[in-house]
């Protein structure tokens, strides 16, 4: 199996070791065909429990890797995860504003009737999407990287990386679909917007695998912007969402729970 994957070009294999997050993607999301929608309770607690996935993915997924990389390129290992984190924030704060303007022409939403709870599903899905292009440019630079002939890069290495990559984005499909199937929608759009955010991996990783001397200075950026995007959100809506039934204790812990699952995720796996 090995040696037949050692024979696809760099761009195919980044194509395929894609395929396999965005799959992971998918599973996560499927998992709201075992939730009951009519569990109040229990949907406060998944909207907390995506949450705490975004803040610990910001860090271990995003703002950790660009300061990683940072340092190898020469740079101030601060300046790109600052610039980014903050030009991230900034972006979503501006999509934010523009918000009830796409609303009158939504046609993705329609069956969320809460105004509110439709923009923070808008914007809970524009954030993990955006968060999974610099994770699909990883992969892609990664295998890119083979065919560059840069000295420190190894097909072991990108495929451990795609790997860790697809196992985070279980837990981020799920981030998506169950708060999706809480505020409303039924369960099959619930997965498909859930699986649907990570379509943008196989896309991006083509991307960097082609593109990779270019892309790979700009990737610490790139990844630091999620961050700040995600963030943006989690603070904005994500938990005063999960708060606004009077479920905070339960909202609270599965926030913690959420952050310490993506945590060891990415401490495991790093």
């Amino acid at each position: 199996m090995m040696d037949m994957f050692n024979n696809f070009s760099p761009v195919m294999q980044a194509f395929i070791a894609s395929l396999f997050t965005w799959g992971m993607t998918a599973l996560g999301a499927a998992l709201v065909f075992i939730g009951k929608k009519d569990n109040q309770k229990a949907m406060d607690g998944m909207l907390a429990f995506s949450g705490g996935v975004m803040i610990a993915a910001s860090f271990w997924s995003l703002l950790a890797p660009a300061i990683e990389m940072a340092e190898a390129n020469g740079t101030p290992s601060w300046m790109p995860a600052l610039i980014g984190f903050l030009l991230g924030g900034v972006f979503l704060l501006m999509v934010d504003q523009v918000m009830p303007i796409l609303e009158k022409n939504d046609k993705f939403l329609y069956d969320i009737k809460d105004k509110k709870a439709k923009r923070r599903t808008g914007l809970l899905i524009f954030s993990i999407t955006l968060h999974n292009i610099p994770e699909g440019l990883a992969v892609g630079v990664a295998f890119g990287a083979l065919a560059a002939d840069f000295s420190t890069a190894s097909l072991t290495g990108a495929m451990a990386l795609a790997l860790g990559i697809g196992i985070q984005n279980l837990p981020e499909g799920t981030a998506v679909s169950m708060p999706l199937r809480r505020d409303g929608m039924s369960k099959r759009k619930s997965f498909f917007y859930g699986q649907a955010s990570g379509i943008v991996e196989p896309i991006a990783a083509v991307a960097g695998a082609l593109a990779v001397i270019f892309i790979e200075p700009l990737l610490p950026y790139a990844l630091s912007f999620a961050a700040g995007a995600m963030i943006f959100v989690v603070a904005k809506e994500i938990i005063p969402g999960s708060h606004e039934k009077g479920h905070a204790q339960i909202a609270s812990i599965c926030l913690m729970v959420g952050f310490a699952v993506m945590m060891t995720l990415d401490v495991a796996l790093g």
